[in-house]
């Protein structure tokens, strides 16, 4: 039976990772142990679960089933595993999750060493990709997502509030004027995020959204803010990415009566039968250490008279007055 689950994990890691040789690095073995159990499953089963060219390897429609109920049966055996542990209070196992890069980098980095030290039987696995993952087929325990969230299945959690400012380098400003009102910025050169459409990325207060042509584009967002801060062009940046570079001088907030209302970071999971004590303890961590005011907006904005509302911190913006 432990074979067989064996089995399993293979089977459902070759899927997350996108091909044997990828799943053979995730779980550390070599990738002709990882192909002949593969093998030796498909000829228990009397089915092909992949379809095998020289480029890739796809599920069947028999694997995606399978693939289903095999990640629901290691999950049961995760809680079981639990269940039978918890007289000693410990947690134990491994937590795979999905985030953001560049939060990983400024926030979530830092943080989980807290969440480590108290739970020294778990481990984590943060894959960093700002494009939207499958959590069921891929197999993540949870991810962390910012802004509107899809209808879907998925279980969703609220961590923290993301706000956004639009943001230009002093020389830049300095060189074309300071914009009054969102429709200014066709006078600018823009600088945008790849991963989100233009329509929503310059979208400013009551839905207005700005036109700004824009030669360059990256799909991460630090690469935007390096390039913003080089006076390439403006920008819109969650202020965890902006806040540091506004602090010192290097990029200055624009528009900050225009921005539109802030919006949340939530952590999403498959569904609370399936969800691993390990797992909620970790989105519980998030709730309690993010879910304050952010450390990275602290000083940034002035008073703020609703959710929505924000005022600018007048030493921020005393470097943007001509």
């Amino acid at each position: 039976m432990a074979d067989r689950f064996e089995d399993l994990r293979v089977f459902v890691a070759v899927v997350s990772a996108g091909g044997f040789a990828a799943g053979a690095e995730q779980l550390g073995v070599a990738k002709s142990a990882v192909s002949r159990r593969i093998r030796e499953l498909e000829d228990r089963l009397s089915a092909r679960l992949f379809d095998r060219t020289t480029r890739r390897v796809q599920l069947t429609g028999t694997g995606r089933e399978f693939h289903d109920r095999a990640v629901e049966l290691l999950k049961c055996l995760e809680e079981a595993e639990e269940a039978a542990s918890s007289a000693s209070c410990e947690l134990k196992g491994r937590i795979r999750v999905a985030a953001p890069v560049s939060f990983t980098t400024y926030c979530l980095a830092r943080a989980v060493s807290l969440f480590l030290d108290r739970h020294p039987a778990v481990t984590l696995s943060i894959d960093t990709d700002d494009r939207v993952v499958d959590l069921v087929r891929d197999g993540y325990d949870i991810a962390i997502r910012i802004g509107e969230l899809a209808d879907s299945s998925l279980i969703a959690q609220r961590i923290v509030t993301i706000r956004h400012v639009c943001v230009a380098s002093p020389a830049l400003i300095e060189r074309l004027g300071m914009p009054q009102r969102p429709e200014d910025l066709a006078r600018f050169p823009g600088i945008v995020y790849s991963i989100r459409d233009a329509s929503s990325y310059w979208r400013f207060a009551d839905n207005v959204v700005a036109s700004v042509t824009s030669q360059i584009d990256f799909a991460n967002g630090d690469a935007v803010r390096e390039a913003a801060i080089a006076g390439l062009g403006v920008a819109m940046l969650p202020t965890f990415i902006a806040s540091d570079a506004i602090r010192r001088g290097e990029l200055c907030m624009i528009l900050t009566e225009h921005m539109r209302p802030p919006i949340a970071m939530y952590a999403v999971h498959p569904s609370m039968r399936n969800q691993t004590a390990r797992a909620r303890a970790f989105i519980d961590f998030l709730v309690d250490s993010f879910g304050k005011e952010p450390l990275w907006d602290r000083d940034l904005f002035g008073d703020r008279t609703t959710e929505g509302s924000q005022t600018p911190a007048k030493n921020v913006l005393a470097t943007t007055s001509k």
